[in-house]
């Protein structure tokens, strides 16, 4: 098993953190090795990738939206309230600007998934195209409020201007991952089919050096660190119930992100990496700066 080896004069991106809010969670939502009383805070990243070739400005998540109980399903705010503490002191469009780039610059943004927390506001994004997995469509639609029970309201994005990946267009295996659709058609930028999280859960892989250096942006993929190194597994109970849509298909996503870890040059990121945002916070991998190539 292997990455693609690069091309002459390959093309590649070069990736930022932008911090986007935090979340107070109860950890034994997340893995079933904790205690009832373990809460966790959660970073909620984005990130923005810069095309070399191209000059293209991607943008993965959008973290969680200002003013996000006015824009959420009445439903969908009584759980948040239940079980989480939010606490967002920019949103993505604030982080980007503090990094030089405007809202109208980005090119395309591409949701992991639609859950507040990395929906963002797309209303704000003008002029970018919406890349989301296929399965988007069937939680838009209906959606909140011809659907009064639905946690995703039917016009969080713009019709006109977004792409629903199906299974057909990411054909190409790539690692461990048995779909994949290579973006830009030159091998700098691949969005990854990874199934278990919620319907249409996606994730990036993205090449950070002409040379064969990777980061792979989990999304919600994995919430803990500890699922991925098999210290714990998860959470599935009567309490909490299950973070993941498809616990099966969850685990089987994980195992590929354990596998792909293998390989040599790889940085695997999560969207709420906790360790490495404790570690980097404040810090040059946050735009303006740049993460670190391996």
């Amino acid at each position: 098993m292997s990455l693609p080896e690069p091309a002459e004069n390959q093309a590649y991106c070069t990736v930022s953190a932008l911090e986007v809010g935090t979340i107070d969670i109860p950890l034994a939502m997340l893995i079933d090795t904790a205690s009832a009383e373990e809460h966790e805070r959660l970073p909620c990243l984005s990130f923005v990738l810069r095309h070399s070739a191209s000059r293209d400005l991607f943008v993965f998540d959008l973290g969680i939206p200002r003013g996000w109980e006015e824009n959420q399903p009445p439903a969908f705010i009584e759980r948040i309230n239940k079980w989480f503490k939010i606490d967002l002191k920019q949103d993505v469009t604030e982080a980007l600007q503090k990094g030089g780039y405007d809202p109208s610059q980005i090119a395309h943004v591409c949701l992991s998934h639609i859950h507040f927390d990395h929906q963002g506001d797309p209303r704000l994004f003008t002029k970018a195209t919406f890349i989301v997995g296929e399965g988007t469509h069937g939680l838009l639609n209906p959606g909140y409020p011809a659907d009064l029970r639905s946690p995703f309201r039917h016009d969080l994005l713009p019709t006109e201007r977004t792409r629903f990946l199906s299974t057909a267009e990411m054909q190409q295996p790539l690692g461990p991952f048995p779909r994949a659709l290579d973006f830009y058609g030159d091998g700098s930028l691949y969005i990854v089919d990874a199934p278990g999280h919620v319907p249409g859960h996606i994730c990036l892989l993205a090449r950070t050096s002409p040379d064969g250096a990777w980061i792979f942006l989990a999304g919600d993929a994995a919430h803990d660190w500890r699922l991925i190194t098999g210290e714990a597994g998860i959470t599935d109970d009567a309490h909490f119930g299950c973070m993941h849509r498809d616990k099966k298909a969850a685990e089987e996503t994980i195992e590929r992100i354990r596998s792909l870890r293998q390989l040599p040059r790889v940085r695997v990121l999560l969207s709420h990496d906790v360790q490495w945002y404790k570690e980097n916070a404040g810090g040059t991998a946050f735009l303006p700066g740049s993460i670190e190539s391996l």
